[in-house]
């Protein structure tokens, strides 16, 4: 592994580890690959994924591969490989993602040019061809309540507003926050602003990041020049029922009153 590397690249796997190996690939064929540090997480899988790493993996030099003793969720699962990072940048990335070949070093470049920026992501692009909607405004909870039910065909405007639906996906934009399966950042500020917060289990921590990171004064970016492809099966997918009766949803109904509490005493608009 590089010992200066100008980014270290943090893939928390949780049983996608041929997701995982694939993502590290498409890490490997950067046009910086040689700068890039990529820590691999196994977060207590407990299938057959330390294994796959470590065979697919373990022989590239700047590949690192950590496991965790149990499932701490997202935050601390990130928060082990981070505090073992160098890197001037960290790119913390999904497995289900594939950034194309020069798209850290476009996210770099961007940050460079521009020093109100504190949080870079790139557009994230489905097999089929479709643009996920990973660049969105600060949700109230009816927002997110509708967004896992069939009213929102009943409020149509809160979603456009919401998943900003009429923005163009081939243009750079100032955004309230974008989803964490993607962002490049310096370490620096995620030191400074305390990195994830750990009481999130699953969800929501990637807001809350961002908005800690405006609130410091810096810019949150969708910046589509970069591109990275992205599994369509959402974690947070399914009806209403499924936020009661899976484990998952549970996890998202408890991140979410953290998050509406914490933030409580915040307005909505930070601009």
């Amino acid at each position: 592994m590089s010992p200066h590397p100008i980014v270290s690249a943090i893939v928390l796997n949780y049983r996608t580890p041929k997701e995982a190996v694939r993502c590290v690939q498409a890490l490997l064929k950067q046009t910086i690959a040689d700068r890039i540090s990529i820590i691999v997480v196994d977060n207590h899988s407990e299938d057959d994924s330390i294994g796959t790493l470590r065979n697919r993996l373990s022989h590239f030099p700047n590949v690192r591969i950590l496991e965790s003793r149990e499932n701490v969720g997202y935050a601390r699962g990130n928060a082990v490989a981070i505090a073992q990072a160098t890197g001037e940048y960290l790119l913390i990335i999904n497995p289900d993602n594939e950034l194309s070949p020069a798209s850290v070093a476009a996210m770099i470049e961007r940050l460079r040019r521009d020093s109100t920026i504190g949080i870079v992501a790139p557009k994230l692009v489905h097999d089929d061809g479709s643009v996920r909607s990973s660049a969105r405004s600060f949700p109230s909870l009816f927002d997110v309540l509708i967004k896992r039910s069939p009213l929102q065909s009943l409020f149509p405007r809160k979603m456009e507003r919401y998943l900003h639906a009429r923005a163009l996906p081939n243009r750079e934009r100032e955004v309230d926050w974008v989803v964490g399966t993607c962002m490049l950042m310096e370490r620096s500020l995620y030191k400074h602003l305390g990195g994830f917060d750990e009481r999130f289990f699953l969800f929501f921590e990637d807001m809350d990041l961002c908005r800690r990171c405006r609130k410091a004064g810096k810019r949150v970016v969708y910046f589509p020049e970069a591109v990275a492809l992205d599994r369509k099966h959402r974690l947070s997918e399914g009806g209403p029922l499924s936020l009661i009766t899976k484990r998952v949803g549970r996890a998202h109904i408890a991140s979410a009153m953290r998050y509406f509490w914490k933030w409580r005493n915040v307005d909505l608009d930070l601009d």
